[in-house]
């Protein structure tokens, strides 16, 4: 029975990519670099400054300049953090439709604390939310499972009763790691050649109401 849902915040609760990318081109043009298009960079966004500065600049955690590039691109992103950014179509409905049902949730994110605050003040989610687990909340973050049963002790709730919800490949990894179920948003930054079909997901949504069908059957606990 479920009892707690727990989301990912970028690509599945709101759609922070043309900010992400706005972002991601004022430090290209900074560099004097020509920009790269939207469509390009959407995919990368639910991997956040990493997947930015991968579409922009080619470069990872590896290479020598990418600290200082992740930090200046966090610095203008955090000046236009809420410019563009809005829900996913219906996620408000689903909130409440959650809530109506007795279920409590929460927010598992990769996004630091500093980011997501004002996120969540703006979208009025801080009070709703019974939980909120950021990238620097614990040492690890996804696909680490860490995070997640943070989220489950805080809500003094066992992992098997919750259900992670996540666009990525690391969502699915770290629900499985943390021993809780799993569905993958396929209408979040699910770039055009990825299959979330293989990351072993217990379901797979292509729009957010479509959970709250998965949540009125078994095994997920129907008839609550």
């Amino acid at each position: 029975m479920i009892s707690t849902v727990l989301f990912d915040l970028d690509g599945t609760l709101l759609d922070s990519a043309p900010d992400l990318a706005a972002a991601l081109n004022e430090q290209l043009q900074k560099h004097q670099r020509p920009p790269v298009p939207y469509r390009l960079l959407r995919p990368h966004a639910s991997s956040g400054a990493r997947g930015m500065l991968r579409g922009g600049f080619d470069v990872g955690p590896e290479s020598p300049e990418y600290h200082a590039l992740k930090l200046e691109f966090l610095e203008i992103y955090e000046r236009n953090l809420l410019a563009h950014t809005q829900f996913f179509p219906r996620v408000p409905d689903l909130l409440l439709n959650i809530e109506r049902t007795g279920r409590r949730w929460g927010i598992v994110t990769n996004k630091a604390e500093h980011l997501t605050r004002p996120l969540l003040k703006h979208f009025e989610l801080s009070e709703r939310s019974a939980c909120v687990v950021c990238g620097d909340t614990t040492p690890y973050s996804k696909p680490h499972p860490a995070p997640l049963l943070e989220a489950a002790r805080r809500m003094s709730v066992a992992p098997i009763e919750c259900l992670y919800v996540g666009d990525d490949e690391r969502d699915i990894t770290a629900a499985r790691a943390a021993g809780m179920h799993s569905v993958a948003a396929r209408y979040g930054y699910v770039g055009a050649t990825t299959v979330p079909e293989h990351w072993g997901a217990d379901g797979i949504i292509d729009s957010p109401m479509e959970l709250l069908k998965l949540l009125s059957t078994s095994p997920y606990g129907g008839n609550r």
